[in-house]
């Protein structure tokens, strides 16, 4: 998944980039809070980790500007300003959570999992589609309990997909999620790992709709499809 991290602490945002790509994102990163508000504007992401104190354009209105043009992503608010007014009004201008500096990365890393779960409309830490369970915290994949050896590339491939369950995602969408904008990829990358991809799980769970993309379908719609 790709994030968007919007810091201008070289250290922090150092630390914090490290610590996301560890965990199996892809990260931009932007220090000036105009050129975040752009990024954020016309680019795809899973969520933002936005701080308040940026120059160019303070955090918060950054923020007011997204959800005033209909932007949907999640976003984090990591900031060292801790008061509970402070929070309120961020809440209140469309963040989904609030973290104040200093912070554990452990913490940062559950919160930024748990409103990206809820953006995905999904309340439970363990993604599972019939026999497959991925757990973004150990960032491992079974399948009827049996762990399954995957590349980092073919884990991202996986955990999009069944963030989306039972919709359509685009090949140009995953390659927005997959690689990082300076990374040159051949056109049919991505029709080669889901392949790879399947070979590896060893069961239909990965659909392709030609011409549209690919799905997996959600857990109720493979019930009843079942059923008819």
């Amino acid at each position: 998944m790709r994030l968007l991290l919007v810091e201008d602490d070289d250290r922090i945002a150092r630390d914090v980039t490290e610590a996301l790509v560890a965990a199996g994102y892809l990260v931009d990163r932007e220090a000036d809070g105009e050129e975040a508000w752009f990024r954020g504007d016309t680019e795809d992401y899973a969520a933002v980790i936005l701080d308040l104190g940026l120059p160019g354009m303070d955090g918060l209105s950054v923020l007011k500007r997204w959800r005033a043009n209909g932007t949907d992503f999640p976003v984090l608010i990591l900031t060292a300003r801790g008061s509970w007014s402070e929070r309120v009004e961020g809440i209140d201008a469309g963040a989904d959570d609030y973290l104040a500096k200093p912070f554990e990365i452990e913490e940062l890393l559950a919160r930024l999992r748990a409103i990206i779960r809820r953006s995905a409309g999904r309340a439970a830490p363990v993604l599972s589609v019939g026999p497959v369970m991925l757990d973004p915290r150990q960032m491992r994949v079974t399948i009827n309990g049996v762990p399954k050896n995957l590349s980092p590339q073919e884990y991202r491939l996986l955990g999009y997909l069944m963030h989306h369950a039972g919709r359509v995602v685009s090949q140009m969408e995953l390659t927005e999620h997959l690689y990082a904008q300076d990374f040159e990829r051949d056109s049919n990358a991505i029709e080669v790992m889901v392949g790879r991809l399947r070979r590896k799980l060893g069961i239909d769970l990965i659909e392709t709709r030609r011409g549209f993309g690919y799905i997996i379908e959600a857990p109720e719609s493979k019930t009843s499809g079942a059923e008819s």
